[in-house]
């Protein structure tokens, strides 16, 4: 019986565990006391798995050569840069993750630190808790302009609402959807233009070694005064150090971020002294249905590649090697 270590975030309970389960897996549980960055204990929960569902936490090469059964990391989500691919090449390790599923809920987020960044949060809230009642008026986001960097699934799905808003949308995007973007009115610009223009600018792209620190000193100097960053998409996209350098200096007058360089965000990280800047903990992503719906698509993946399958749309890696197969020879 093959068995797949749950680790991924809140998958003690879900509908993956029926459809696993009544395809002959055997589950193992993260227990709640270990933490899911402890390498260690990864490590020995793999120990005898061959399959295992995985959040964003790290899985170097060190994790991947001393699990010998393990044929399938199944992240929850899109984003699988935490992953050492080539390490999971080497030893014929399928990375998948699940396309499609949670767009809506990290729209959703994304507009949600947009409005809160441009409506004054989170200073308004520390204002009224220690007794300052100070009124001042912020400007309007109807008719301001959105820089979407990235219009793929996610990206398309916060120019939609974007445009709800009565917001003009720009994008930056080197394979766009055109019937998309002639439908919404979106205007493809380059990165540069983009900044300068943009009175919000939202990273939705992903994370490439030619992506790293792609918002640094130089870029953020692009950016209009008084603008906001938005990061949804990937921690390392962003020079936090430079950010910060800009937010102090007023160059930007606020951000919005729920991912990044380290996480969780160390209590040092100067970025918390700032209150012009609205914090959450990588959940953009996480909502009740794009939970189940990952959690289904997770465990369905699994089950077609136990059975001979090759669910291509999820699998990230593997390129040009034919004849994988489930059961090692």
């Amino acid at each position: 019986m093959p068995k797949c270590l749950c680790y991924s975030l809140n998958s003690n309970v879900g509908p993956h565990i029926e459809i696993l389960e009544a395809n002959g897996f055997e589950l193992v549980h993260r227990p709640p006391h270990v933490d899911r960055l402890d390498q260690d204990a990864l490590i020995s929960l793999l120990a005898d798995c061959e399959a295992c569902m995985a959040s964003a936490e790290p899985y170097p090469a060190r994790v991947i050569e001393a699990a010998p059964r393990l044929r399938v990391i199944a992240r929850t989500g899109v984003g699988f840069d935490a992953i050492d691919v080539a390490a999971c090449d080497r030893a014929g390790i399928a990375v998948t993750t699940t396309p499609g599923v949670n767009h809506h809920a990290v729209a959703e987020h994304t507009i949600a630190l947009l409005m809160g960044v441009a409506r004054g949060f989170p200073r308004l809230d520390r204002m009224v808790r220690e007794g300052r009642w100070t009124r001042t008026p912020h400007p309007r986001v109807m008719g301001t302009t959105l820089g979407i960097v990235g219009l793929g699934r996610i990206g398309r799905a916060v120019a939609t609402r974007a445009v709800g808003l009565g917001m003009n949308v720009l994008a930056y995007e080197p394979y766009p959807d055109r019937d998309f973007v002639k439908q919404w009115k979106i205007e493809l610009t380059d990165l540069d233009t983009l900044l300068a223009r943009s009175d919000f600018v939202s990273l939705h792209a992903p994370m490439t070694a030619d992506n790293r620190h792609l918002i640094n000193a130089r870029t953020l100097a692009k950016m209009k005064q008084g603008s906001v960053l938005i990061n949804t998409a990937r921690g390392s996209l962003v020079d936090e150090k430079a950010l910060y350098d800009a937010l102090k200096s007023g160059h930007l007058r606020g951000a919005g971020l729920d991912v990044f360089e380290v996480e969780p965000l160390p209590l040092s990280s100067p970025l918390l002294q700032l209150d012009n800047v609205l914090l959450a903990g990588h959940v953009a992503g996480l909502d009740v249905e794009s939970q189940r719906d990952t959690f289904i698509m997770v465990a369905n993946t699994i089950v077609e590649l136990h059975n001979g399958g090759w669910p291509a749309e999820c699998v990230q890696n593997l390129k040009g090697q034919a004849g994988w197969k489930w059961h090692r020879t």
